[in-house]
C-alpha cells in the first residue's frame, strides 16, 4: 500500500496530539480557526470518548482546556449521521454541566467551542465553514441583548454571544483548493492529508514535521496501517448498505411478493454490520432502516 507523506488527522488526533509535545499542532490549528491566541494547558476527558474502540470507529475527538479555562472539544466524523446537529448540542450542553464545580455559582460556567470536522455533507450550505454563536434579539427593535458594563468587567466578555457555546462546523470532504489564507491550508490538509512546502498557517509547519508517516516506528506504521484498512472497509461497507436500501427502495412498487425478500436482506447487511463490530446501534438503524430493537434481537 502506497502511503501519503503524512498521516490523517483523524489518527493524529486518536494517538500523537494527545502528547504535550505536540499541542503546537493543535494550538496552531484552533488559534486560526478562532481567531485568537490558542495555548493549551491540558487535556480532559469527554463523554463520548470514554470506552471507544481506537480502530474499530470512523469518529474520534479530544478535549482540551486552554490557559484561559475555556473548553475546547475537536470532533472528527467520517459517517453520515442525520441527527448530527443534535448530538452537537447534547456534547457542548453535558460539557457546560460536567465541568462546573458542585455548589459553584453560575458565573464559573466555562465558555466551551465545539469543533466539528466532517465527511460527509452535513446539512444543505453551500460554504465549508460555518459558525453558530447565541444572540438575543429583540423582537420589535430587532436590537441585540449586550452585557450591562459591570458585567462586561465581572466577566471579561464584550457581548452575551461570548458566554454561551460556539460551534464550528467544517465541512471538509471535498475541499481541494489550496491557497496563502490560512484557515484554507487547514482545511486542505484535512482533506488531503498534504501540506505543500509553502504552508505558513499556524501548525501546519509543526504538522510538517510531527505529522509524517515515516517517522512513525514499524509498530506505529502497522497500527496505523490496519486503522486505514479498516477506516476503509467501513466507508465501503456504509455505501453498500445504503445503496442496497435505495434500490430496494425502487423496487418496492414493483412486486409485492419481494417485500419479504428486501426485509431479509436489510436484516443480513444489520447482522453483518453488527458482527463486524465497527458501528454503533444507531448507525446500524440509519443504514438499514430497521429499528433499534430488532438489530438488538440479531
Amino acid at each position: 500500500m502506497r502511503h501519503k507523506e503524512y498521516i490523517s488527522f483523524d489518527w493524529a488526533l486518536k494517538r500523537l496530539l494527545r502528547d504535550k509535545a505536540n499541542f503546537d499542532v493543535l494550538e496552531g490549528f484552533l488559534t486560526t480557526l478562532l481567531e485568537k491566541p490558542i495555548k493549551i494547558q491540558r487535556l480532559l476527558e469527554s463523554e463520548s470518548n470514554k470506552d471507544r474502540s481506537e480502530v474499530k470507529s470512523n469518529r474520534v475527538d479530544l478535549l482540551a482546556e486552554d490557559e484561559q479555562g475555556e473548553l475546547l472539544l475537536i470532533e472528527v466524523q467520517g459517517e453520515s449521521e442525520f441527527s448530527y446537529f443534535h448530538r452537537m448540542i447534547f456534547g457542548a450542553s453535558k460539557l457546560v454541566t460536567d465541568y462546573v464545580e458542585l455548589g459553584s455559582g453560575y458565573e464559573n460556567v466555562k465558555k466551551v467551542y465545539s469543533v466539528n470536522i466532517v465527511y460527509f455533507d452535513l446539512g444543505q450550505g453551500t460554504d465549508c465553514v460555518y459558525r453558530g454563536k447565541t444572540e438575543f434579539r429583540g423582537i420589535h427593535d430587532d436590537d441585540v441583548l449586550r452585557l450591562s458594563p459591570f458585567q462586561q468587567q465581572k466577566f471579561n466578555a464584550e457581548e452575551v454571544s461570548q458566554l454561551f457555546p460556539e460551534y464550528y462546523i467544517l465541512k471538509v470532504n471535498d475541499f481541494n483548493r489550496w491557497s496563502k489564507v490560512p484557515l484554507e491550508q487547514w482545511l486542505y490538509f484535512l482533506a488531503n492529508s498534504d501540506i505543500p512546502e509553502d504552508a505558513d498557517a499556524p501548525g501546519l509547519s509543526a504538522a510538517r514535521e510531527k505529522l509524517r508517516f515515516m517517522k512513525m516506528n514499524r509498530e506505529e506504521q502497522r497500527v496505523y496501517e490496519h486503522y486505514i484498512s479498516e477506516r476503509s472497509i467501513l466507508e465501503n461497507q456504509m455505501i453498500t448498505a445504503k445503496g442496497e436500501g435505495r434500490n430496494e427502495g425502487l423496487a418496492e412498487g414493483r412486486a409485492e411478493g419481494r417485500a419479504e425478500g428486501r426485509a431479509e436482506a436489510n436484516i443480513d447487511t444489520a447482522r453483518k454490520l453488527k458482527a463486524m463490530g465497527m458501528l454503533s446501534v444507531q448507525q446500524i438503524a440509519d443504514a438499514t432502516g430497521l429499528s433499534i430493537d430488532e438489530i438488538n434481537q440479531l
